[in-house]
């Protein structure tokens, strides 16, 4: 087996392929990536990468056919990442996230490539005040982000797939550890504020809603997905990736961190406006397609290997906002060193 893993040096990357390789100790795994993030390493004894074959470094855009030829699967993370970035480089993203994945999966088409997996989101569903969202109901993709990926669904649904299987993950907000961690998601925010600051603000009044799930267990669905068989779910199949129990109010994220730092202290802003980002999903699709595959993670857990892990890091950065691990900083100290230009393509300066 060869798989393409597109973005395997963000914050997702590194775990989809320590699982991958631990699940398929002989398969040949290729990684591509632009390498704007991969610096930004935490606590870890080696490079991620070396558990692969092969590292291409490339922008997702200008991907060469040849590197899907002779591939099984591609796994595709690549991505603009998150809403602060997608609102700031509102173009790229859309050229990243939605046209280049588009391109790509039909590059892989053309080489025979057996499995196409794409990394979407729960963002799409945006506002929902109801019932959980299912894979049926309708969208309100507020963000350029959740745009790009609703859209990216859609053109893989409209494309001519040539037998090859699709699968679209429309993953719960990510927490985890990882060898490169974010600190710009609500989990892993509130968790290196404790650390660095024994106090959590969270900037809303705490009620909205987010389906959550770790990178290990997004790995796990990632798995199960690059092996799929296209009965009962079809070739082309979007699917809610998670878990039921871990539909979670943002104030409930809160406080299970302070149940785990002593000292602690928890500041809601009650009065802060409306945040319509919320949502709580269904994911009981995901439940009977891949019941080997079901998220593992508690909540506690995730939070017990992120005070681990920043634990090992030695972190106390009460600055982490404006540091390294916050992705739209890194793009922004890139952007004014001139490594990349206003399309977030990386300029080849002479050294």
């Amino acid at each position: 087996m060869q798989i393409l893993i597109t973005g395997n040096m963000g914050y997702v990357g590194p775990v989809v392929v320590r699982h991958l390789r631990a699940r398929f100790p002989d398969a040949v795994l290729i990684g591509y990536d632009s390498g704007l993030f991969g610096h930004c390493l935490t606590s870890c004894s080696s490079l991620p990468e070396t558990l692969l074959q092969r590292q291409v470094f490339g922008d997702v855009r200008d991907i060469a056919p040849g590197i899907v030829a002779g591939c099984d699967a591609v796994v595709h993370l690549a991505a603009i990442s998150n809403d602060p970035m997608g609102d700031r480089f509102a173009e790229p993203t859309n050229a990243v996230n939605h046209l280049a994945s588009i391109r790509l999966a039909k590059l892989a088409r053309d080489a025979g490539v057996r499995h196409f997996v794409f990394a979407s989101s729960c963002s799409v569903y945006g506002a929902a005040a109801n019932a959980a969202r299912t894979e049926t109901d309708s969208v309100l993709p507020l963000t350029a982000y959740a745009r790009s990926k609703i859209a990216t669904e859609e053109g893989l649904r409209q494309m001519d797939r040539g037998g090859m299987v699709v699968t679209c993950l429309r993953f719960a907000t990510a927490c985890g550890m990882s060898d490169r961690l974010r600190l710009d998601l609500v989990l892993n925010d509130f968790v290196a504020c404790a650390v660095a600051t024994k106090e959590i603000t969270v900037l809303s009044d705490g009620s909205p809603w987010r389906p959550m799930i770790d990178v290990t267990d997004m790995a796990r669905a990632i798995e199960w997905a690059v092996r799929r068989k296209p009965e009962p779910g079809g070739d082309m199949l979007v699917v809610n990736a998670g878990s039921d129990t871990w539909n979670y109010q943002v104030r409930d994220l809160a406080h299970a961190v302070i149940a785990q730092v002593p000292g602690c202290s928890l500041t809601v802003n009650k009065n802060a406006p409306p945040d319509r980002r919320s949502y709580q999903v269904d994911f009981s699709l995901f439940r009977s397609l891949a019941p080997d595959h079901q998220p593992q993670a508690t909540l506690a857990a995730t939070i017990r290997r992120l005070l681990d892990g920043l634990d090992a890091m030695e972190f106390a950065d009460s600055n982490f906002r404006q540091g390294r691990h916050v992705r739209l900083h890194v793009l922004t100290e890139h952007s004014a060193s001139g490594r990349i230009d206003a399309d977030i393509r990386v300029r080849h300066i002479r050294v």
